[in-house]
């Protein structure tokens, strides 16, 4: 072992201490305050983007093109704190993996979920899932709600948002 290579109890430690993955689900009810916040973002970019190839030297197209930048900047930073105020963000982590094994060997799938491709029911384990990966502390009830009473598109959201992050992969397998 080199003396730049750390020993296996200093990377145990390390390894040790690596948090679980947690994911944000941002829900807000109003497409304008979306839209805005879409428009002020691409705004931002293109502005950003625009100074930064400038090839002008010229200090009034220079100055101009940094006003632009600071304007649409502000404006995102507007749209951006209407979008939160009117949003509610909640939070899901993954679970460690022989809970999630455990959580889904309680929900069994059904032949129609087995014919769907699924390892799990998923009308029970999807807010099981939910309910046990929200960091909000989600009741499973209120977990069935939302799945049973939100849009399709925002109930499939809020299963991807929980699903998601038990699979989000943080390895790199690059050579050695």
């Amino acid at each position: 072992m080199s003396s730049s290579t750390p020993d296996w109890g200093t990377l145990r430690k390390r390894l040790d201490n690596i948090k679980l993955p947690v994911a944000a689900f941002t829900i807000c009810e109003d497409p304008d305050l979306r839209q805005d916040l879409a428009r002020a973002k691409a705004n931002h970019q293109k502005a950003t983007d625009r100074l930064a190839a400038g090839d002008d030297t010229e200090s009034d197209v220079k100055a101009f093109l940094q006003k632009t930048v600071d304007t649409a900047k502000a404006d995102l930073a507007a749209a951006q704190k209407a979008f939160d105020k009117a949003s509610v963000t909640l939070r899901f982590t993954a679970l460690e993996r022989k809970a999630l094994e455990a959580l889904q060997k309680e929900h069994p799938p059904a032949e129609a979920d087995e014919a769907n491709g699924e390892d799990f029911a998923m009308e029970t384990f999807a807010p099981a899932l939910i309910s046990a990966a929200s960091l909000d502390g989600m009741p499973l009830e209120d977990a069935q709600h939302f799945l049973n009473t939100w849009s399709t598109a925002d109930a499939t959201s809020l299963w991807r948002a929980a699903w998601g992050i038990q699979h989000q992969q943080r390895t790199d397998l690059g050579k050695g």
